[in-house]
């Protein structure tokens, strides 16, 4: 029997209807940031046709302030490598397509421009250096093994929740040298500080609230535990001894830590997924993969572009300028959707197609260019190779068994479940 048939026949309708949807909507009424199309996996023909018949397009038609959409990768690298005339100050917005809600605008290194924002993002490098990672890889293999031995045989269960929350939460907890018996906490503060009012994350923002005052308090007070102590080798010491950090206020402080528990979250757990959802609905890549477990090093890239987990940035124009031939007024929000772009057929063959020996696999946009180039990504791929080694020696497959859930949010691309099962 063929168990991923209703998944797929599901899917195939489901994107008839929105390519119907999106090819008979006039572009003027065009909301590429909507959600609901990235939870329910709808997005690809939107954002086909703006490639097709408007890369640089202003959307007027949401409940959030106009934006423009850029969907070309050259136009998205553009944007992403000149930082002096596209911002990603959090006082102008921040880098989501949305505002930073009141009270939340705390600035970290990711939302700052020069000088201060290399000067805040070299104190944590050292954490990402070669030596390091050979250390960490060490530790995380021992862990992804753990984890997989103990995943049931015949029984179908949460992919999300099992293997992908729980290795990269640990990770995260060695990072942050957090107290390991509370490092679920780490996981949830994640899900709290990006999801949207109708995510169900979180009931109201008063629940927000008390929740980010939580992770402040106690970050806070290892924090403070760290500048009294001995220099470490954990993110928050390595912040807490260098002069470029270790007088941060404390928004400063917050917005630092927050980045960086969904930097180290969102990407290796929602990339992680999607590897295994890739090659069910490629059955012959997986097969291609199991024939050659050394295809391991081309397909962490491919998955990565294939997934894209962090679907946009956004910048504010500083100046009036020219994006693909559209005019650009200063204080516009400008969108970089890598989604977006990492399914430009003028930069990938056959974009849409997972192909796990794809040439030139790094040249995808995930990561970001420039400056703001993502400090962990070695530390990401890292943790997908090793995680995929280690399946590969033990199972020879791992079934998806039924429609994984997406979050409700066109800023993490990503996933609530995916219920598998693994033959015995």
């Amino acid at each position: 029997m063929n168990i991923q048939a209703p998944v797929k026949v599901d899917k195939a309708e489901r994107m008839r209807r929105a390519r119907e949807e999106a090819y008979a909507t006039p572009l003027a009424q065009f909301h590429p940031g909507a959600p609901r199309l990235f939870q329910d996996d709808t997005l690809w023909p939107w954002f086909e046709r703006l490639r097709r018949e408007e890369p640089v397009h202003y959307c007027t038609n949401a409940p959030i302030e106009p934006y423009w959409s850029v969907v070309k990768y050259d136009d998205i690298m553009h944007v992403d490598t000149n930082h002096g005339i596209f911002s990603s100050d959090s006082t102008l917005g921040g880098i989501s397509i949305r505002d930073v809600p009141e009270g939340y605008d705390w600035p970290s290194f990711i939302a700052m421009d020069q000088p201060k924002h290399s000067s805040q993002r070299k104190t944590v490098s050292p954490m990402f250096t070669p030596t390091h990672l050979d250390e960490l890889a060490k530790l995380i293999r021992q862990r992804s093994q753990t984890v997989l031995d103990n995943l049931p045989r015949n029984e179908t269960f949460n992919f999300v929740e099992r293997v992908s929350i729980e290795l990269t939460t640990q990770m995260l907890a060695t990072l942050f040298d957090f107290p390991w018996e509370e490092r679920r906490k780490l996981t949830r503060w994640s899900d709290v500080s990006t999801a949207l009012p109708k995510s169900g994350i979180v009931a109201s923002a008063e629940e927000r609230r008390r929740e980010m005052d939580e992770c402040y308090a106690y970050m806070s007070k290892l924090w403070n535990e760290r500048v009294n102590s001995a220099p470490r080798n954990d993110l928050l010491s390595l912040m807490a001894h260098n002069d470029a950090t270790r007088h941060m206020d404390p928004d400063n402080l917050m917005g630092n830590i927050i980045l960086l528990i969904v930097g180290g979250n969102d990407t290796t757990r929602n990339t992680m997924t999607g590897s295994v959802l890739a090659l069910n609905e490629n059955p012959e890549q997986y097969d291609k993969l199991r024939a050659n477990p050394e295809l391991i090093d081309s397909m962490v890239p491919e998955v990565i572009r294939w997934q894209t987990p962090l679907a946009h940035m956004r910048r504010t124009a500083l100046a009036d300028t020219e994006v693909g031939g559209k005019h650009i007024k200063k204080g516009d929000r400008v969108v970089m959707w890598y989604v977006s772009g990492n399914r430009d057929d003028e930069m990938f063959e056959n974009p849409n197609d997972f192909i796990i020996d794809r040439p030139r696999p790094r040249t995808h946009l995930s990561f970001g260019f420039g400056i703001h180039r993502c400090v962990g990504m070695r530390l990401a791929e890292l943790q997908l190779r090793i995680v995929w080694e280690e399946m590969l020696k033990r199972f020879d497959r791992i079934e998806v068994v039924g429609e994984p859930k997406r979050i409700y949010s066109s800023f993490i691309k990503g996933y609530e479940s995916l219920p598998v099962r693994i033959p015995a």
